[in-house]
């Protein structure tokens, strides 16, 4: 069985669900890996922070499960040029 790499997002807990799914489609559409279906997701849901980030003192948790495997990132702002780094590669060691 091939371990997948859990990564954790930490929104503003004012936002609505939708919202957060919307911006959450925004993120996995930025790392994609081809031929792969979208990243299993974990809503957490609203969690105190440990500390305090920008006043905010809760936070909305998601975490997703991203299988090994090669990645092409893509950011694309107006007013900035196109970034585009391929070959972003996650891979798992299995040690006995």
């Amino acid at each position: 069985m091939t371990r997948q790499y859990e990564a954790v997002y930490i929104f503003d807990s004012a936002l609505e669900e939708a919202a957060i799914n919307e911006r959450l489609e925004r993120f996995h559409a930025l790392l994609a890996q081809p031929d792969a279906e979208a990243p299993q997701l974990s809503h957490w849901g609203k969690r105190t922070l440990a500390y305090p980030i920008n006043r905010h003192e809760t936070g909305y948790y998601v975490t997703p499960f991203l299988a090994p495997g090669a990645y092409m990132l893509a950011a694309e702002r107006q007013g900035f040029r196109k970034f585009i780094r391929e070959n972003i590669v996650l891979q798992s060691l299995d040690k006995a």
